[in-house]
């Protein structure tokens, strides 16, 4: 039977770094993973050379391989002692003296876009973030729609206010466990704002760089509709773990979905997958029918063609809709529903294919855009 590279870093989990006491898979550590017939090779990078987990390392993972796995695995594991603490503060900017924004403690940035207005974008951004939160991760959710942010009214925070410190960074608020920033809450609400494009790319600059997260696992970048100004700076500032798509089932959102996949293609990021919201509904008093209103599997099929994962289908319920207008996501509002089930499965397949992006590929860069 053929070895798949997420049964192998599912075995990884159980070798932990003792210093963090957390899993090498978790800490991003494994890298290089090749899976080829009945031979497994991969690297482990230690942080501090010299140290007894060095020495280890690399008996622990055959043997959890061959515990988890199959014990007639052939592992082979290289183990890179690298002389740079985890979380070291990564320099970031030019030869010019420009201070270019930092990124220091965020693990995996992951940014949720999509194609198109009005496909429930946010809503994923927010009970994604949510789901990754119950599963034990540091999380992070950044509102990057400078136009219309909408996470201060469905994590019910309007009117709150970031403070700053004493380092001059701001200090992002938090809701069930989760880190917030948004433009929401430095604004107006009542007030439209107005700016042009170098406005527009120093805020969120800002709002990457010149705030203190601390540790954070996950970052969720919720993006605004488009491919415009907003996804190139993002991709300028910060090296994007990956991008997850968000299209509903009819050809009109899929066309844009298709150019949110190519534009990520371009820049050189990742696509983790694609998410297919208000995919069916369901009466209430007829649990076993589902009514495809905006097209059967639209965005599945997409994904097949497009060869980047699907990560799962979100059905129509009004506790979504509740939940997002009242500030309680429906993963916490109404955890037992379909929806929330369906968007803790889009948590656990996206982290899945972070897993395997992070030990197979190498780490993606800041993307260097010349205009002519």
């Amino acid at each position: 039977m053929a070895v798949s590279r997420q049964a192998v870093l599912n075995a990884l989990k159980h070798v932990v770094e003792p210093d963090r006491e957390k899993n090498i898979v978790r800490l991003d550590l494994v890298r290089n993973l090749q899976v080829d017939g009945n031979r497994v090779s991969f690297t482990v990078v230690c942080p501090e050379p010299g140290t007894p987990f060095e020495k280890q390392v690399a008996r622990a993972c055959r043997q959890a391989i061959h515990d988890e796995v199959d014990p007639s695995l052939e592992v082979d594991v290289e183990v890179d002692a690298e002389m740079i603490s985890l979380g070291d503060e990564i320099a970031v900017g030019d030869q010019s003296g420009d201070k270019e924004p930092e990124n220091k403690g965020v693990q995996n940035t992951i940014a949720v876009a999509s194609g198109k207005g009005g496909v429930g974008k946010s809503t994923v951004a927010v009970n994604l973030a949510i789901a990754l939160a119950e599963q034990d991760y540091n999380v992070a959710l950044v509102d990057t729609d400078i136009y219309g942010p909408s996470i201060p009214t469905m994590m019910g925070m309007q009117g709150k206010k970031p403070r700053v410190n004493d380092q001059r960074k701001i200090e992002p608020l938090e809701k069930h466990g989760i880190k917030l920033l948004s433009m929401g809450f430095m604004v107006d609400p009542d007030k439209a704002v107005i700016w042009r494009g170098p406005m527009v790319t120093k805020a969120i600059r800002q709002f990457l760089g010149d705030v203190h997260w601390g540790e954070i696992d996950y970052m969720v970048l919720d993006l605004p509709p488009g491919t415009g100004d907003i996804q190139l700076t993002i991709v300028q500032t910060i090296p994007l773990t990956g991008a997850i798509i968000v299209s509903t089932p009819q050809n009109v959102a899929l066309d844009d979905a298709r150019k949110g996949v190519a534009m990520f293609d371009n820049v050189d990021v990742p696509v983790l997958g694609i998410v297919e919201n208000m995919a069916y509904f369901t009466p209430p008093d007829l649990p076993d029918r589902k009514y495809y209103l905006f097209g059967e599997h639209g965005a599945q099929d997409l994904a097949r063609e497009l060869e980047v994962p699907f990560l799962g289908e979100i059905p129509i319920e009004q506790s979504v809709r509740e939940g997002g207008d009242e500030g309680e996501p429906v993963v916490l509002r109404n955890p037992d529903s379909l929806s929330s089930q369906a968007f803790r499965q889009i948590a656990e397949r996206s982290v899945e294919q972070v897993e395997i992006r992070n030990a197979t590929q190498d780490p993606t860069e800041k993307v260097e855009i010349l205009y002519r």
